[in-house]
């Protein structure tokens, strides 16, 4: 599955140069993801309520051009790998109808309880293989 979600750089996101700054892109990741799990119908304030959280444990950057003072990005995220107790998820970020990647990156989460990694219940884990096809 590929979850498109589109984002206004705004003038706060840039430097004196109107340029995005480069740890922005790890924001308009976490927006990626959040729209991807939405979209499978998973909401993680559900999550958090249950008792499972979903920190990062790695993430990655690579950057080909900067993003501007407001362009419109297509923040494109999809779903790499699914096992009970981690997934990961790759991103490309474009302005909104052009081809050229700006930056693109992934990031592995695991699901945590208590502290500890946990195996995600079968509530969350068929959701989200459905995120894998």
């Amino acid at each position: 599955m590929i979850v498109t979600t589109l984002h206004r750089v705004k003038f706060f996101d840039t430097d004196v140069m109107g340029v995005a700054h480069h740890a922005n892109y790890i924001r308009w990741f976490e927006t990626g993801r959040v729209e991807f799990l939405r979209e499978l119908g998973i909401d993680l304030n559900e999550m958090m309520s249950d008792g499972i959280l979903f920190p990062i444990v790695e993430i990655t950057a690579k950057f080909h051009a900067p993003a501007k003072f407001d362009d419109e990005l297509e923040i494109v995220t999809t779903a790499e790998a699914l096992t009970k107790a981690k997934m990961k998820f790759d991103y490309v970020i474009r302005r909104r109808g052009e081809e050229k990647v700006l930056a693109e990156g992934t990031s592995t989460n695991v699901f945590t309880s208590g502290g500890k990694i946990c195996r995600l219940p079968d509530k969350y884990y068929s959701r989200l293989t459905r995120g894998l096809e």
